[in-house]
């Protein structure tokens, strides 16, 4: 995001600021003080040309964490934004369940290329589907093949499975039902069912929960006070927070408060609870070697490319994600009915986090607002 907004920017701030839903105004005669920083106008931008109701960002460099929002909370009147404020924090949980996957490798528990046959013996077949050659590296990779379980689940019709429960063997079964997609290896694609495989596997390695285990593992040892795994039938997020919304179905496209849903088909892909605060905290963690062995977290990061964005790449539960101000960051990010979330850390240190309150496409454009949420990571990184 450039470091002046445009006229089109700068009217919708005035109209937003003028009803109370942007945390900074916008002419001369309204600041008080300095202007905003880039940071702050490129996600008061989110609000007023992307459409997304609440924005919170967490930026840290040199050890000094900022917090700053954009929006309201909440659709129907002007609520302010909690600063760092829970949010789904979708498959960003890919990340935590990779750790305790190379935990287990650093222990001698689990081997990086054993299929996964070895670990979860006859549970995975199909069509063209073969255990003995998919192996542990291929699921945290997604390099395996492996259908997405989330294309076979109607979520498109969001607004019938908002409060379903699923079992993760119902959710295996639905990926299992349809074949392989191409050879264990032969390249990348993005596939939930890789994670929650990975979970599984956790579970019969530790023959304990995995959210146990990830909540042991790694949120208790990062120190992340604002992260946890929700309980079975727990439809609800902790407060403070931002309502999200979402579209009902592709064919009334009616937005819909999706803050109250039951997160179980995410499982260990994708059922995590955070802060932009406590995700960015994480990261820094996480590539300052505080959750994994040096041998791990290099294993970790071992990438191949990941074809989404020109220059994406991704290792073990982690993308590479270049930075227009030079070299690149690892995080993840997570898109759920009602949030989306970026942001990571790099080596030297910085991190951020952001999110917003619904998904690009449920007020706006969806390429557009997803670059836009791109480019706003990049601005608190580089700006």
């Amino acid at each position: 995001m450039p470091a002046t907004t445009t006229s089109r920017t700068r009217k919708g701030l005035l109209v937003l600021a003028a009803a109370g839903l942007v945390a900074t105004a916008v002419t001369d005669a309204a600041v008080a003080g300095p202007p905003p920083s880039p940071v702050q106008r490129s996600i008061d931008a989110l609000v007023a040309e992307e459409g997304f109701p609440a924005v919170m960002a967490t930026v840290t460099e040199d050890g000094r964490t900022r917090s700053l929002v954009a929006g309201s909370a909440r659709l129907d009147r002007k609520v302010p934004v909690p600063r760092d404020g829970y949010v789904r924090a979708g498959s960003n949980t890919k990340t935590f369940t990779a750790v305790v996957v190379l935990q287990l490798v650093a222990e001698g528990k689990v081997r990086l290329d054993e299929p996964v046959e070895t670990y979860l013996p006859g549970l995975v077949r199909g069509k063209g589907i073969h255990a003995d050659r998919i192996t542990v590296r291929h699921l945290l990779q997604h390099t395996s093949g492996l259908p997405n379980y989330t294309d076979h689940l109607g979520l498109e019709d969001f607004d019938q499975v908002q409060h379903r429960f699923f079992q993760p063997h119902d959710l295996l079964a639905a990926a299992l039902a349809h074949p392989a997609e191409f050879e264990p290896g032969a390249r990348w694609k993005y596939s939930n069912t890789n994670y929650l495989l990975a979970g599984l596997l956790i579970e019969r390695v530790t023959e304990r929960p995995v959210q146990e285990q990830i909540t042991e593992r790694v949120i208790e040892k990062a120190g992340l006070r604002h992260t946890y795994w929700p309980q079975p039938g727990d439809q609800t997020l902790r407060r403070p927070h931002a309502r999200g919304y979402a579209l009902d179905n592709p064919r009334s496209r009616k937005v819909i408060d999706v803050t109250e849903m039951d997160p179980s088909w995410g499982g260990a892909a994708g059922q995590l609870i955070s802060t932009p605060r406590d995700l960015a905290k994480f990261a820094r963690v996480l590539i300052g070697g505080g959750l994994l062995p040096a041998g791990e977290l290099a294993e970790m990061r071992r990438t191949v490319d990941a074809p989404l964005l020109p220059g994406w790449r991704y290792g073990l539960g982690l993308f590479s994600v270049p930075l227009s101000c030079g070299g690149v960051y690892w995080g993840h990010g997570g898109d759920i009915d009602g949030y989306e979330t970026r942001g990571g850390a790099t080596d030297d240190g910085r991190s951020v986090g952001l999110a917003v309150s619904a998904l690009p496409g449920t007020f706006g454009d969806q390429e557009k607002g997803a670059v836009a949420v791109m480019e706003s990571v990049d601005t608190a990184f580089c700006a």
